[in-house]
């Protein structure tokens, strides 16, 4: 369903506990390609192995009225144990790691090494003509660093994509 010319889009990060079993990472995407709702970040890993848990974060967009129909699909699917609107959550934390991989020689590399002590990036490999830094933060921090970089040599770079967690012991 399209979105109303007056509806704003907005993008929200949903924590999905899962039983860890074959071929529910394929039915909870599947939901979103059957609908044509698009999975702008996924991660997914088993969280416990004595209850045979698994979370996936995904982060998708769309209007109030379709992220709550996602929301309301996945609570229904088999083998999904909770699922959590993290972004919309006041104690939400979410956080992506990044490796970022930059060529520089002279000026240009003392330049990366500076954008890169403001951003906290951490220098884990290094060359001559190159620096890999890992950068941990917001994805809106991620980007920053990236466009000041791009003009330093950015030559690629890799992304985990969205981790969440809520504050306290809940």
């Amino acid at each position: 369903m399209p979105p109303r010319v007056n509806e704003a889009i907005e993008k929200r990060t949903f924590a999905v506990l899962v039983d860890n079993e074959p071929g529910v990472l394929a039915r909870v995407v599947g939901l979103f390609s059957a609908r044509g709702y698009n999975i702008e970040s996924l991660t997914v890993a088993e969280t416990d192995k004595a209850a045979h848990a698994s979370r996936i974060t995904i982060v998708t967009s769309g209007t109030p009225l379709i992220l709550e129909q996602i929301r309301a699909q996945l609570d229904r699917m088999v083998s999904i144990r909770t699922v959590q609107d993290v972004s919309s959550d006041p104690l939400g934390i979410e956080r992506e790691l990044s490796l970022i991989k930059v060529r520089g020689t002279g000026e240009q590399r003392a330049e990366a090494l500076r954008v890169a002590d403001i951003f906290r990036a951490k220098v884990i490999d290094t060359t001559h003509e190159s620096f890999v830094f890992e950068l941990t933060g917001a994805s809106s921090k991620i980007d920053k660093f990236v466009n000041l970089m791009a003009p330093l040599g950015l030559v690629e770079m890799s992304r985990t994509g969205v981790l969440s967690l809520t504050r306290g012991v809940d």
